[in-house]
């Protein structure tokens, strides 16, 4: 694919969702009091006046409003000939491939639908955690069901192995950004970094099978960032509306989806560590879920208690404003990302340097969060 139609290719897929996401959340500011969704301060919470939830509403209509009118002009496209002559002359080859992948992608929508519905009701009134991960597993283990290829690339010839593991990964990933949504801009920005390193991984490493770029499942990250984006313009410091759980959610499990829909490499590879992309990719949200649920066992809690032992929280401690914690997340998670760009190209030295650098940014940042947490205490 050549600059132009890549730039094509990019537009087309961020831009709309961009647009329609940007105006979806007007909307729902407009109306999110009448729907009973404002978050109130709390002891917990960092902000002090009384804030619209539910932006995730909004970037879910991007999402799926735009894949709508997709699919509207893709059936077009291909029964009436004068407009399949106006489709760009890179995509119109793909045309019969996007469409044999519609079922596939309308199951995941379908789900995420499900789990942006589950946010909402907990934004609205509270759901226990139980019923909430209850929900979230079975929502995932009937997607991993019902889309055969949604597996995590492991190696290993055991279906049930896999599949089990593909469902704790979008159950993880979907847990891990709503435990990130703290701060103004912080979650749906780390998504939206994580979202296009994914993306030009897929775009840059070629499928190991047709050796071509995956425009699907870039596509699908790429019409997520113009989502993200859209209602990042609300939610910037001082934010006008939060997402809520349904945009955590949503945007959690569309983010594990497109990395288990990925191909990063194949079993004849000699690159088969090119798997561990994702790893990279997501590494600061898993950081943030993991030390937090760390930090609040040993201090005798339970990891479903929520506090203000975030990863943001902890830089703030350390003298960081708001604004600074949030850019640093953003740094952070835009570093790891780097270097899954590389491991396709390198061997397995070169590899092992990579998740080494990842290992000891992420040391690092533990290191002086605990140095902050002990002069806290004293």
């Amino acid at each position: 694919m050549d600059s132009r139609n890549l730039l094509l290719f990019l537009a087309g897929s961020v831009v709309p969702s961009f647009v329609v996401a940007l105006l979806a959340t007007y909307a729902v500011r407009r109306y999110a009091p009448a729907w009973g969704l404002i978050d109130q301060p709390g002891e917990r919470k960092v902000h002090t006046l009384p804030t619209p939830r539910g932006g995730g509403l909004a970037i879910w209509m991007g999402v799926v409003g735009t894949f709508a009118i997709a699919q509207l002009l893709l059936l077009l496209a291909t029964s009436v000939p004068a407009i399949e002559a106006l489709v760009p002359d890179f995509a119109r080859p793909h045309l019969a491939g996007i469409w044999s992948q519609s079922a596939r992608l309308w199951i995941i929508l379908a789900a995420g639908t499900a789990l942006a519905i589950l946010g909402l009701m907990d934004d609205r009134g509270g759901l226990s955690w139980q019923l909430r991960l209850l929900a979230e597993f079975a929502i995932a283990i009937v997607c991993v069901w019902l889309v055969p290829d949604l597996r995590l690339t492991a190696f290993v010839n055991a279906p049930l192995v896999t599949g089990a593991l593909s469902v704790l990964w979008i159950v993880a990933l979907i847990n891990s950004f709503n435990m990130l949504d703290n701060m103004d801009a912080l979650s749906g920005g780390v998504a939206a970094i994580a979202a296009s390193m994914l993306a030009a991984v897929l775009l840059l490493a070629p499928d190991p099978q047709t050796q071509r770029p995956q425009l699907f499942v870039a596509g699908l990250l790429l019409v997520l960032v113009g989502a993200l984006l859209g209602f990042l313009w609300h939610n910037r410091p001082p934010a006008k509306i939060f997402m809520g759980d349904s945009g955590a959610y949503f945007i959690g499990f569309m983010i594990a989806v497109a990395t288990l829909l990925a191909s990063y490499t194949s079993y004849q590879s000699e690159r088969r560590h090119a798997i561990l992309a994702p790893l990279c990719v997501m590494a600061v949200p898993l950081y943030d879920m993991t030390s937090v649920i760390l930090i609040r066992l040993l201090s005798g809690k339970s990891p479903f208690q929520p506090d203000k032992n975030h990863f943001s929280h902890r830089l703030v401690d350390l003298g960081l404003t708001k604004t600074q914690a949030v850019l640093t997340v953003y740094l952070t998670t835009a570093t790891c990302g780097l270097g899954a760009l590389l491991l396709h190209q390198v061997e397995w030295s070169g590899a092992i340097v990579i998740m080494l650098l990842i290992g000891c940014v992420l040391t690092l940042i533990g290191v002086l969060e605990s140095t902050a947490r002990r002069t806290i205490k004293r």
